[in-house]
């Protein structure tokens, strides 16, 4: 093959490119109008049975055309997140569920989770008033036709924040919360608030571009009736819920939040203390270890205050992570005596703990991993 049938045939990749934009355009553009629809339906963004549809029919389609294995469920998954998007969008209007009237007042709204949480309000169409420590001289009258109260503020001043609020309700407005801890936090909206009651606890950060497949526990207490509608309203938005008991929320946030931040905290300290050349660590890292160091450097990307107030605020949380950095002398030990037949068997025993989602794990991490590796320069 010469080189002038060579650039030839780059020319014809590239035009081929060219009409895939052209399509992948097109795409969008029904998207919007879907999303349209959507709203004059009173349908939710996401459908999971929509979603399966479109990724198995373009994988039978790819297969029949002799296209590699799993290609085309990877583009479509990529299509549909940022379809999610365009449906997320600002200027896109969702459904109301709360069919009477009233106004939602978010405590703490300037913050990260209150600005996400007041611009889906505000597309769904209520009137959404936030304000802070210094805006209590405004709170009787942004409270007066509120129908939903909810407190996002740190943890440490939560409770005091709940009490300060409670005399300026009524007993038909629902108080929730934002707060990772859950059974403390409930236990005050129950003592100082008559009326209903709704703990939640969104499981994302303030950088989310879309809350479709995003889960939010919730918490219900004093008249779950009464928030249907608002659990409702995160459905239609797109959120996974998930219902759960005060103590069982916190019993497993010690082990998801507080026990794995410490842990990255932790790692990323001694880093620090080492000192090594960071920009030799990530060109010598494997995949894995490149994303490990990614969720290290996520971590100290934010407000340490926020991962400090999760990390210490429960005993619980402090005797976990007691309990895990006492295991970590056994582990040592059993590295100092170079005892690989403990090593082994502590492995083994810890598969058959993990079980079937190890192999899905292997799985499904690789796939991460290799779309990781893409972005390699």
């Amino acid at each position: 093959m010469s080189a002038v049938e060579l650039e030839k045939i780059r020319e014809e990749i590239n035009d081929t490119d060219r009409e895939l934009i052209r399509l992948l355009k097109k795409r969008f553009d029904l998207v919007s109008k879907a999303a349209v629809s959507k709203k004059e339906f009173g349908d939710k963004v996401y459908s999971r049975e929509r979603e399966a549809y479109v990724i198995s029919s373009a994988e039978k389609y790819a297969v029949e055309s002799g296209l590699p294995e799993g290609l085309l469920s990877d583009v479509m998954k990529r299509l549909l997140r940022e379809s999610y998007k365009i449906c997320s969008a600002t200027d896109f209007s969702y459904p109301k569920t709360l069919k009477e009237s009233g106004d939602i007042v978010i405590v703490g709204g300037n913050g990260g989770m209150g600005r996400v949480f007041s611009r889906y309000f505000e597309a769904s169409g209520y009137k959404v008033f936030s304000f802070g420590h210094r805006g209590w001289d405004k709170a009787p009258e942004y409270l007066k036709n509120a129908k939903v109260v909810i407190v996002t503020v740190p943890i440490d001043v939560t409770v005091e924040v709940i009490q300060k609020l409670s005399p300026l309700l009524r007993e038909d407005q629902l108080l929730c919360d934002f707060t990772s801890v859950k059974a403390p936090i409930v236990d005050a909206m129950m003592k100082y608030h008559k009326g209903p009651v709704l703990g939640l606890h969104p499981m994302f950060g303030p950088d989310v571009k879309s809350l479709v497949k995003q889960v939010i526990v919730t918490v219900p207490q004093r008249d779950e009736k009464a928030s249907e509608f608002l659990v409702e309203q995160f459905r239609i938005w797109g959120a996974k819920i998930v219902k759960s008991e005060a103590a069982d929320h916190d019993k497993a946030m010690s082990i998801i939040q507080a026990l794995r931040h410490f842990g990255t905290y932790s790692y990323g300290s001694f880093l620090q203390s080492l000192n090594p050349d960071l920009k030799r660590l990530i060109e010598l890292s494997s995949p894995i270890y490149r994303m490990e160091l990614m969720m290290v450097g996520r971590l100290f990307a934010q407000d340490p205050r926020l991962y400090g107030d999760i990390i210490m605020s429960s005993d619980a949380n402090l005797e976990l992570i007691e309990k895990f950095v006492r295991s970590l002398s056994k582990d040592l030990s059993i590295v100092k005596d170079k005892d690989l037949d403990a090593f082994t068997e502590r492995f083994l025993k810890t598969r058959e703990y993990f079980g079937e989602f190890a192999d899905v794990a292997f799985k499904e991490s690789g796939s991460l991993l290799a779309k990781l590796q893409d972005e390699r320069q």
